[in-house]
C-alpha cells in the first residue's frame, strides 16, 4: 500500500493563489461598475479594459488553485 502523504509547500501555494483570486474577484467587478457608472469620463475605456482583465485572471486563478491543491492532495499523475 503507497503512502499518500499531503505536499504541504504545494497546498500552501494553493491557498495563497485562491486568496489572491478572492481578491482579483473583488477588484474587478468594483473596476467594471466604475467605468460603467460613469461613461464620459476620459479613463473610460482603459478602466473597463483593466476591469475585464482582472475579473477573467480570477478565473484564471481559481482554476490554477484548486489543480495545485488537487495535486498536493492526490499527487501529480
Amino acid at each position: 500500500m503507497s503512502d499518500n502523504k499531503t505536499d504541504k509547500p504545494l497546498l500552501f501555494k494553493g491557498i495563497k493563489t485562491l486568496l489572491f483570486s478572492l481578491l482579483s474577484l473583488f477588484l474587478g467587478p468594483i473596476l467594471l461598475s466604475k467605468a460603467l457608472a460613469d461613461k464620459e469620463n476620459s479613463l473610460y475605456w482603459p478602466t473597463l479594459i483593466v476591469g475585464i482583465l482582472i475579473s477573467a485572471f480570477a478565473v484564471f486563478l481559481i482554476f490554477k488553485g484548486l489543480k495545485l491543491i488537487r495535486d498536493s492532495l492526490f499527487g501529480k499523475k
